[in-house]
Parts: C-alpha cells; sequence; structure tokens
C-alpha cells in the first residue's frame, strides 16, 4: 500500500521590509511522504522570500518539468522557478532555459560546500540564476516549528529572517552563493 502525502494548513504572516511586502498567505501543503519536516519548512520560508500573490506550488517531487515553486506571467511565461537541494546542472540549464529568474535553496549542512565548489563554475552560465544556501541548524531549528494547522509570521530585514510561531522564534540568515 502506498503511502499518501500528508496535509498541512499554513498561515503566513509575511513583513519584508527589504522588499516592502507585507501580505497574509493562506496556504495548503502536501508533504510527500519521504519529504522531511525541515525541507518543507525551507519551502516554506522560500515561499515567504518571494511572496506574491501569483506565486504558487507546483505538483511538487513527482513532476518531471515543473519548479517545485513558481511565479507565472497571465500569458503562461515563468517569472520566478524555485527549486531545492542540491540540484544538479541539467535541471538548472532547464530551468534558466525556461524562466526568467532562478533561485535554489541549498540546505544540506556539511555537503553543500562541496557540492557549490564542484558546480561553481558550471553556474556562472547562468545568469538569471540565484543559489543561497541556507545553514543546516537553521533548517533544524525551523523544522521544530512545525505542526498540522501552523501560524508563521516571517519578518524579513537586512537579509535576515526571523520565523516565529507564536512561542518559539528561529533566526534564519541565508547566505548567498550566486
Amino acid at each position: 500500500m502506498a503511502l499518501k502525502a500528508t496535509v498541512f494548513k499554513a498561515n503566513l504572516q509575511i513583513a519584508d521590509m527589504d522588499r516592502h511586502y507585507y501580505h497574509d498567505h493562506g496556504l495548503t501543503l502536501a508533504q510527500h511522504p519521504s519529504e522531511t519536516d525541515e525541507r518543507m519548512m525551507v519551502r516554506l520560508l522560500a515561499y515567504a522570500l518571494n511572496a506574491d500573490e501569483g506565486l504558487e506550488f507546483s505538483k511538487g517531487l513527482c513532476v518531471d518539468d515543473e519548479a517545485e515553486l513558481w511565479l507565472k506571467e497571465l500569458s503562461g511565461d515563468i517569472r520566478l522557478w524555485v527549486e531545492f537541494g542540491e540540484a544538479d546542472e541539467k535541471w538548472l540549464r532547464k530551468a534558466a532555459g525556461r524562466a526568467k529568474q532562478v533561485k535554489l535553496y541549498a540546505y544540506g549542512g556539511r555537503s553543500v560546500p562541496v557540492w557549490w565548489q564542484k558546480n561553481q563554475s558550471t553556474f556562472g552560465r547562468y545568469q538569471n540564476l540565484e543559489v543561497w544556501n541556507i545553514p543546516a541548524e537553521q533548517v533544524q531549528a525551523m523544522g521544530q516549528l512545525v505542526s498540522r494547522s501552523m501560524q508563521l509570521n516571517y519578518s524579513v530585514s537586512d537579509g535576515e529572517i526571523y520565523v516565529s510561531n507564536g512561542a518559539d522564534t528561529v533566526l534564519v540568515t541565508p547566505e548567498r552563493l550566486k
């Protein structure tokens, strides 16, 4: 019997002083059986950092030719393509060719510097690609905020993000690699 996705509800209150974006978003997320709480929280963090009325999660891990998170124009063109983890060059080349902007949020801890050193020169070819590293201890701390129904506040200022569930707060300081 196949395992089913777990459904989470998340209400995000986003105050992004860097982008002057202040909105609330109600989301329903499906967590794939193989996805960790930490990865799901990285997805929510990326949503908050790129929030827009048209930003949406795709069908995710099950679909090969879609971003996990994207923003499409009314014409169908992809304005923003967001991926997570340590993507390979072939996948990012495809994304960079289809979208105006591509963002990759790496979060693998000690493996990220090794992966980055291996791919840095190749990724340099893609002018529309940004690569961010989320420190492992911060990803783990965000994982502790997970509940089936979440009220999360994201306060962004000067590149620092405070993520709070009302009881606990995590400071996230992504490192821009590219």
